[in-house]
């Protein structure tokens, strides 16, 4: 299978011109290795096939997030052209990198359509909508833009009964909103702000004190509120482990719990993600691995 056709066009750079299947793959294992570091820990414990199959949705997802970040003009209309080559990898005509690799991943695991038509759509949303009114709001686009990434992961990880599905939507939502509670700076660059008005009301901060950066007790109070709200949200996956099959619940483990541990460097230091990505060092990754081998919890 071979990409025959132009490639829509996405983010600054675009995609190169490759050969075959195996290319395809590497394609998107780089997209992946760079842009999702802490996903990316735990893919590497997958068994070849499904981690094949992880790199590939995750490329595609992160494609359409980078045109709807990118601020070049036509977002919206090369969005569209992002979903039309959707269409044609599913009816056998790839005509992108990301997408042949997909079209081959779709040979051996059942990932929907719908899901990824659904994270396309909560990029649409981000060209349109910049601010939420409320907790209710938000969680409408996280099942956009993250229960869409955790029914496609099921499809690949396997799972044993359809309540892997609600656990699934906890840990994609834990992971949207540990997202949002790290990257409240970045956003703020981006004129975004997803931190629910009725939380900025709750504790006394204004959008303007999010656009200064202001430090006070309150604004600790905030961010405080944000990520622990998100750690409750992987308590409530801790389920998914035994619903997942076996060969998929190590990486599972190791992703949530990177998060999870992204989370409490926020809580130890709240006003750094008003000014910069928490990030952890690679030290700090390989602790948590160790820790998930003796203690197998998302938080």
């Amino acid at each position: 299978m071979k990409a025959d056709a132009p490639a829509p066009a996405g983010p600054a750079g675009g995609a190169p011109e490759l050969s075959g299947v195996s290319e395809a793959y590497a394609f998107c294992r780089r997209i992946t290795h760079k842009h999702g570091a802490n996903f990316s820990v735990g893919f590497r414990f997958l068994p070849d096939r499904k981690r094949n199959a992880v790199y590939a949705a995750y490329a595609f997802c992160r494609w359409a997030d980078d045109i709807a970040d990118d601020p070049g003009q036509n977002v919206v209309a090369r969005l569209d052209d992002w979903e039309r080559e959707l269409e044609a990898c599913y009816a056998g005509r790839p005509g992108h990198p990301i997408t042949v690799a997909l079209a081959d991943a779709l040979r051996y695991f059942p990932i929907p359509k719908a899901a990824f038509a659904a994270l396309i759509a909560g990029c649409r949303q981000d060209t349109v909508k910049s601010r939420y009114a409320d907790f209710a709001e938000l969680m409408q686009y996280c099942d956009y833009v993250a229960t869409s990434i955790s029914d496609i992961s099921l499809s690949i990880f396997g799972h044993r009964t359809p309540r892997a599905k609600e656990y699934g939507r906890s840990l994609a939502t834990a992971l949207q909103l540990t997202n949002i509670t790290r990257d409240i700076g970045d956003d703020l660059r981006r004129d975004r702000i997803y931190v629910p008005r009725e939380d900025l009301d709750r504790f006394g901060v204004t959008e303007a004190d999010l656009l200064e950066r202001a430090h006070g007790d309150r604004m600790r109070a905030l961010i405080e509120f944000e990520a622990h709200r998100a750690l409750s949200h992987f308590r409530d996956a801790l389920p998914l482990l035994e619903e997942i099959t076996p060969d998929s619940r190590f990486p599972v483990l190791m992703m949530g719990s990177i998060y999870s541990e992204v989370l409490r460097k926020v809580l130890s230091d709240p006003f750094a993600t008003l000014h910069r990505r928490v990030a952890l060092s690679f030290p700090r990754k390989v602790f948590v691995v160790l820790r998930g081998l003796v203690r197998p919890r998302f938080a």
